[in-house]
């Protein structure tokens, strides 16, 4: 059987229900309190953000075109950009996204970001846990990945928190929105991994 008649793994729009918080794919027109377009502009322009995750959203023109962007990827299976939404008031908390980095070999990064308010609650644990799930039972994962700068320690938590190993430190492998190349520690799950247990709440 050729390679080209195997069917790739794709990212198929889903929202994710996790009770009191709601992932939902980012696309024009997303319903956001205070308006998608500016809490992209004002996640910009977060220094945390800027640093480990910056995003191409500076003025209301990039925040579009940067929604236009995710939305394609939605569209041809490659990217999942979920919006990390309050499932009561549509308050934006973060993004949390999937990407394939070889899609034929079933392999995916994931990566987030907060904003102020959000951090230090448990969010990016819940919903990297929930996006990892659902990358493997309906997207067709083999393998996550989750890489982080060495001197982001908050990421490091969460990938302990959800069961991502550590499996080793990749030296001065990215560049950061400091424009300085970082260390980063590199942790996976595979599909064949034991799903980790809920935390408490």
């Amino acid at each position: 059987m050729s390679t080209a008649s195997i069917a790739q793994p794709t990212f198929v729009p889903a929202a994710l229900d996790l009770g009191d918080l709601v992932l939902r794919p980012w696309e024009p027109g997303l319903e956001v309190r205070g308006g998608a377009v500016a809490n992209l502009t004002a996640a910009a322009a977060d220094p945390e953000i800027a640093l480990w995750n910056p995003l191409r959203a500076a003025d209301p023109g990039q925040a579009e075109a940067c929604i236009d962007r995710w939305a394609g990827g939605w569209q041809n299976g490659t990217l999942a950009y979920f919006a990390i939404l309050d499932s009561t008031t549509a308050e934006l908390l973060g993004t949390i996204a999937l990407r394939w980095t070889d899609r034929a070999d079933g392999l995916a990064m994931v990566g987030y970001w907060l904003l102020p308010a959000a951090r230090g609650r448990g969010i990016a644990t819940r919903a990297t846990r929930a996006i990892t799930r659902w990358g493997f039972t309906t997207a067709g994962a083999r393998r996550i990945e989750l890489a982080h700068a060495v001197d982001n320690p908050a990421s490091c938590r969460v990938a302990e928190r959800c069961d991502f190993p550590l499996e080793g430190t990749l030296r001065a492998s990215f560049r950061f929105g400091d424009g300085l190349h970082h260390d980063e520690h590199l942790h996976a799950r595979l599909a064949t991994d034991p799903h980790p247990a809920e935390p408490a709440r």
